[in-house]
């Protein structure tokens, strides 16, 4: 990791409905909005978000969702006529300086007040398609490794926009979120 390493965006989000799969009404929370001012991370999640489906989001190891703003250029060119706001991809955290190649499992960051460990990558489901209206979704977002991250929370805090990222602690010999993602691949 080089540069500036910010938040840019801190975004969160309430179970809604997002579509109809063979007439069953699919309640999801990818839905994130922008929020301006602090917040307060918890042990299990961010003031004002919520998860929809505790079976495979939410929790200690898939508190946070972190994804860098560097990828939104990526998505802009693939849906050239679509709005993507900070929190489209389902993100409380839209970062600047983080990327998968550089990030390692267990590196430790500070956020204002708040401390996070990496934890793996995010594997996109159903549900991201759903939101971009293509099953394709999916597969092209694992395709692209530009996945983002999941965090947990090991020290709760307040987080505010504009904050800047502090490495606190790295292990140069644990994977990347990159690797990880290529290893999944490779075995999927």
């Amino acid at each position: 990791m080089a540069g500036l390493m910010r938040l840019v965006s801190v975004n969160v989000g309430l179970p809604s409905g997002i579509g109809r799969i063979q007439g069953k009404q699919i309640e999801s929370a990818i839905d994130k909005r922008s929020v301006k001012g602090p917040v307060i991370v918890r042990k299990l999640n961010l003031d004002g978000d919520l998860q929809a489906d505790l079976t495979v989001h939410g929790g200690e190891d898939k508190a946070v969702y972190a994804y860098p703003s560097e990828h939104y250029e990526y998505w802009k060119e693939k849906f050239p006529d679509r709005e993507l706001p900070w929190g489209t991809f389902g993100e409380n955290f839209t970062t600047q300086g983080l990327m998968e190649e550089y990030v390692r499992r267990g590196d430790r960051l500070r956020i204002g007040s708040a401390e996070f460990s990496v934890v793996r990558p995010r594997f996109p489901c159903f549900k991201l398609g759903l939101k971009f209206g293509t099953a394709a979704m999916e597969r092209w977002f694992l395709e692209s490794e530009r996945t983002g991250f999941y965090l947990r929370v090991l020290k709760e805090g307040l987080v505010e926009e504009g904050n800047p990222i502090d490495l606190v602690r790295t292990d140069q010999d644990s994977e990347t979120i990159s690797s990880a993602v290529r290893a999944f691949k490779k075995n999927a």
